[in-house]
This record gives C-alpha cells, sequence and structure tokens, in this order.
C-alpha cells in the first residue's frame, strides 16, 4: 500500500472516530440535559398535585375522620380535568382506588416509595416514553400513593433526530475529509514519489537524473541529501569507467610491451637454436636478446615499484636538499653525452630520500631520451615560503598541449620508438606521480613542442640553519 493511502486511511479512521465519538457525547449530553430537566418538572408537578390533593381532601365534607375512597375519586378526577394529567391514586396496600384513562404505568414505584423518599422512572408502554413519579401523601390520616405520568416522548424523538442528524453529517463530513486528505497526503507525498522516481531513473542507469526540490521542510533536505548522494554515486561511478578504461588500455599496451621484445627474442633465439652464423651474427642476436630481456627486466621492476609505491606508507623525514643533489651530481656528472647543470638552495625537505631520488632520476632520464647528445639538462632547487620547488629542464623535442595529460599514464609514450630505441617503456612518469602522491604532491609539466620540457614538483621544507 502506498503511503499516501496510508496517510489518508489513518486520517479517515481517526476522524471517523473522532466525530463518531464527539458527536454520541454531544447527542447524549442534549438528552441527558433534557431528561433532567423534564425530571424536575415532573417531580415539582407531582408534589403541586400531592398539595393540591391534601388541600382538597381538607376542604372536602365528610360524615367521618377518615377520608371515603368515594372522595378521593371525586378530589382526583378534579384534579386530573383541571390539568388533563394521567395520575393513579392507591391506598395503604396499593391497592388502586382511582387511575386516569390511559396511565399504563407499573407499580414498580410503589414498592420503592416512602414519605422522605419520592421516586421516579421512565417507562415506555407503546411508542411513547413517559415519566412516572410517585410520592406518598397524607390526607386526613391516609397515606395514600399519588403517581403521575408524564409524556417525554418528544426528547426521545430530539435524540433520534439528533442521532440521525448527526450521521448524515458525519457522512458528509467523512466524504469532504476523504477529498480534502487525498489531496493534502497527495500534496506532502510529492517529494517522496519524486524522489521514487529519481531513484528508478538513476537505477535504470540515467545517473544524471536529479529530484526536483518541491518543499522546504525535511523532505525537502532529504531531497537535497539524496540529490548530494546521486551527485557523489555519478562521480564516483564516472572514476571507475575511467579507471576501468585507464586498466583496460594499460592491459592492452602491458601486453603490446611485452608482445614487441618477447616476438624479437623469440625470433633471435630461434634463429641461434635452428642456424649456424658466423660470429658476429651470433653477437647481433644475443645482443638484442640481451638488450630487450634488459627492457622487460626493468619494465617488471618499474610495475613492482608502482605496486608498492602504491600499497606503502612512506616514512617521511626531513633530508636535506643538498644530500638529494650531491647524490645526482655523482650519478650523471661522469656522462659525457650530456651537459648536466646542477643549481639549488640550501634547505631542508619533508621526504622519503630513495623514493624523491627515483623520482628526480626519473624526470632526467626522460629529459635525456628527449634531448639530442650534447644538449643541457638542467637541474634547480628552488626554496621558497615553506616549500622546496625541485625542477629538471631539457630543451629538446617537448611535448604537445594535447600529449601532456596523458604521459603519466603506464605505458603511454609520446615518441614511441624513440622510448624503446632507448629502453623506454612508458612506466618513469606513472611512477613519479605515485610517489609523489604519497607526499602529497603532484608532477607539474611546462611544456612547447621544439623548445623543450620542464617537469617540477614541490615539497613542504624549512631553512636549513647555520
Amino acid at each position: 500500500m502506498k503511503f499516501s493511502f496510508k496517510l489518508l486511511l489513518w486520517t479517515i479512521i481517526v476522524l471517523a472516530l473522532a466525530l463518531g465519538i464527539s458527536g454520541y457525547y454531544f447527542v447524549d449530553y442534549v438528552f441527558e440535559t433534557s431528561m433532567e430537566r423534564e425530571t424536575g418538572q415532573a417531580m415539582d408537578e407531582s408534589r403541586i398535585l400531592g398539595f393540591a390533593f391534601e388541600t382538597a381532601a381538607l376542604n372536602a365534607p365528610t360524615k367521618y375522620d377518615v377520608l371515603a375512597d368515594r372522595t378521593i375519586q371525586e378530589i382526583a378526577l378534579n384534579l386530573e380535568n383541571k390539568g388533563s394529567r394521567l395520575l393513579r391514586i392507591s391506598d395503604e396496600q396499593g391497592q388502586t382506588i382511582y387511575k386516569s384513562n390511559g396511565f399504563e404505568g407499573n407499580e414498580f414505584l410503589l414498592h420503592q416509595t416512602t414519605e422522605e423518599i419520592n421516586t421516579w422512572q421512565v417507562i415506555r408502554p407503546g411508542d411513547h416514553y413517559y415519566i412516572q413519579t410517585c410520592m406518598v401523601i397524607d390526607a386526613m390520616d391516609r397515606a395514600l400513593y399519588l403517581e403521575t405520568m408524564r409524556d417525554v416522548t418528544e426528547v426521545f424523538r430530539e435524540r433520534s433526530m439528533g442521532f440521525l442528524v448527526y450521521r448524515r453529517v458525519t457522512v458528509l463530513m467523512l466524504i469532504f475529509g476523504t477529498l480534502t486528505m487525498h489531496g493534502i497526503a497527495s500534496w506532502l507525498t510529492r517529494p517522496i514519489r519524486l524522489l521514487t522516481r529519481a531513484t528508478k531513473r538513476m537505477a535504470e542507469g540515467e545517473y544524471s537524473y536529479r529530484a526536483r526540490k518541491v518543499s522546504e521542510d525535511e523532505l525537502g533536505q532529504l531531497t537535497l541529501d539524496f540529490n548530494q548522494m546521486a551527485n557523489t554515486l555519478e562521480h564516483n561511478i564516472a572514476t571507475l569507467e575511467k579507471e576501468l578504461k585507464a586498466r583496460e588500455d594499460f592491459v592492452a599496451a602491458f601486453a603490446h610491451e611485452l608482445k614487441t621484445p618477447l616476438t624479437a627474442i623469440i625470433g633471435y633465439a630461434d634463429m641461434l637454436r635452428s642456424h649456424r652464423l658466423d660470429e658476429e651474427k651470433s653477437f647481433l642476436s644475443a645482443n638484442y636478446i640481451y638488450t630487450e630481456g634488459k627492457r622487460l627486466e626493468a619494465m617488471s621492476f618499474r610495475l613492482l615499484e608502482i605496486m608498492v609505491t602504491r600499497h606503502g606508507e612512506p616514512k617521511l623525514q626531513m633530508v636535506p636538499a643538498d644530500v638529494l643533489f650531491q647524490y645526482l651530481y655523482d650519478m650523471y656528472m661522469s656522462n659525457k653525452t650530456m651537459g648536466f647543470h646542477l643549481k639549488y638552495d640550501d634547505g631542508i625537505v619533508r621526504a622519503e630520500p630513495n623514493l624523491i631520488k627515483s623520482v628526480l632520476m626519473n624526470l632526467i632520464d626522460n629529459a635525456c631520451k628527449a634531448s639530442d647528445p650534447g644538449s643541457v639538462i638542467e637541474i634547480n632547487g628552488r626554496m621558497g615560503k615553506g616549500k622546496y620547488r625541485f625542477s629538471v629542464k631539457d630543451y629538446g623535442m617537448g611535448i604537445p598541449k594535447e600529449e601532456q595529460e596523458k604521459i603519466t599514464k603506464a605505458f603511454y609514450m609520446v615518441d614511441k620508438s624513440r622510448s624503446r630505441s632507448r629502453n623506454g617503456a612508458g612506466l618513469g612518469l606513472a611512477l613519479c606521480v605515485e610517489i609523489l602522491a604519497l607526499h602529497k604532491s603532484r608532477l607539474e609539466i611546462e611544456s612547447e613542442p621544439g623548445k623543450g620540457t620542464c617537469m617540477s614538483f614541490v615539497l613542504a621544507a624549512e631553512w636549513r640553519s647555520l
């Protein structure tokens, strides 16, 4: 069952109970009030008749000290004719002395009434309702029972009419309330329906669909939270799809990078196995096998370094910058094929030294691969406000703008033939990005085709105290 129907159903149930109970008590209260009024008037009228009877008995001529039944009948008839009343007079033993035509009261009150206690009851002889009263009157040493009947049929008719009218009003109110609450329930649950629609659309794969906010209450806030969740979900899905695409590209590139050297290795190995070659051809074949094997070895080591870096947590320490640059000096200054220029400021950087050395060496190796022999490679370090910037600049072939965002991906190479000729596999910059991410840094690339490339990154640092 829909929430709006539940809300409507329970509202109608509560409304029906409220109207029914309140209506019953209201009509019953009016009836009880009317009955109290009628009962009071009946008792007052009974007392007046009793007083009148006693007065008439005192004034009645009699030959004896005891009032005769005949005289009682005459007084009763006279009282009845004056007010068109229904009455009955009984003697001390409860025997009827006089009874009006139409008096249909029972004798229950005769056994309950005393001189101190006047009694009454409601009776229904036939289709009419009466209040029957009974009291004891003293008439010339006789204790007589005076009973009267007051017609209160109209009060009961009004109660029946009140219930009938109230039932009709209740039905009309329920119909009106149902229609009204249906509209209110639809209006209140509209945000829920919009959220349900958005959920179904997103379940069908339409992740860009958003629920429309139509209220400023808690449901409106829920809509905002849902849309925020949807934004996060869409972003995560896009990220996963991007990572999946990158992984597929990685696998494809890795398979290609494996295929090329393995094909050559297998071909030359088969040639050495199946043909008798002279010494020079044998050396060239073995050398090619060795070169391609070393490239595969370097590629496997780089992949292993990337995996370890992604799952590792480096222990950062304060490292003097001159220690890193001295290491680079010892590694590259003996290389006469390129011109290396080192220039750096004193400072202490927060880093894992071996990982940062690996980053700098990869950047320098890439600069060498992108430059012609004899070109200048500038390696600089600049101290700023709490930051230390490392940069490696070459004056080689440069990187096109559209390629700059791709070169940090594994196995991606701008010039594949040039990179492979120098045992490159396109993994160096991917490793650099992973290491710098662990240091809360990133690789910055500035390049222009034909004019060279500058790659740099920044680490947290402080001035070196003297």
